[in-house]
């Protein structure tokens, strides 16, 4: 673990690395087309097939402890895991820099693959929505498993199916499209595009949120304003 954690340090100061091999893991890092995530790719299997998103650290804690050990990291704001890659969401500051998480996310996943435990530990759960799978729902399905999700999660990031109702479609962006700022974009002009082409029932593309992801935005929310009101000078009068 020495060796690891000197060249370790001697990565973090040249910046980072693209790739590190340390006791026979060769994990890569690839930029995603979101400035706050990146995409590791650790050279085994990860979930080994469906992804995973945990957007805060109470979703990984009886998930997945790969991801819990991750979240561990100072700075790490989200954890995406994928067939055979793990997407990292930092926090959105400049004080936050990736050449200094680097090396850390590294050490822990090289670190907890050593450790042979299962990456996750629930199975995810499963939409019970009553709604009826018709034609023009599976077709909808079916695009987006293998023509829409296939190319998102090679940024590291997926698309999720939420739902079809008077001709809009509802879908959870994950991993590294969450906070990416062309999010908009990909939905509009590339998901919306591709299923108006094939099902002309579908009239638009809806982004929604989990309930959890919703709460810790508003919870976010309400800490800076109170933060902005400790600081605020007219307020310690």
């Amino acid at each position: 673990m020495a060796t690891a954690c000197r060249a370790l340090r001697a990565l973090q100061r040249r910046g980072g690395p693209l790739q590190v091999c340390v006791r026979g893991l060769f994990v890569r890092v690839q930029e995603t087309p979101n400035p706050h995530s990146l995409k590791f790719v650790p050279g085994v299997p990860v979930t080994g097939g469906d992804t995973r998103d945990f957007p805060s650290m109470a979703a990984a804690a009886s998930g997945s402890p790969l991801a819990r050990e991750l979240f561990r990291i100072q700075g790490v704001k989200a954890v995406f895991l994928g067939g055979d890659f793990i997407t990292i969401t930092k926090v959105d500051d400049d004080a936050t820099e990736w050449n200094l998480l680097k090396p850390h996310i590294y050490a822990a996943i090289m670190d907890f693959f050593s450790t042979g435990l299962p990456v996750v530990t629930s199975t995810a759960a499963e939409d019970t929505s009553a709604e009826e799978e018709d034609e023009t729902v599976a077709m909808i399905k079916e695009l987006l498993d293998t023509r829409i999700r296939p190319t998102v999660q090679e940024d590291g990031g997926d698309i999720v199916y939420k739902g079809f109702d008077n001709g809009v479609v509802r879908l959870k962006l994950q991993g590294s499209c969450t906070s990416c700022p062309s999010s908009v974009v990909t939905l509009k002009m590339g998901v919306q595009n591709m299923l108006q082409f094939y099902v002309p029932e579908v009239t638009s593309v809806e982004q929604v949120e989990d309930e959890e992801e919703s709460l810790s935005r508003d919870v976010l929310k309400s800490v800076e304003e109170k933060l902005g009101d400790s600081t605020d000078p007219r307020n310690n009068k």
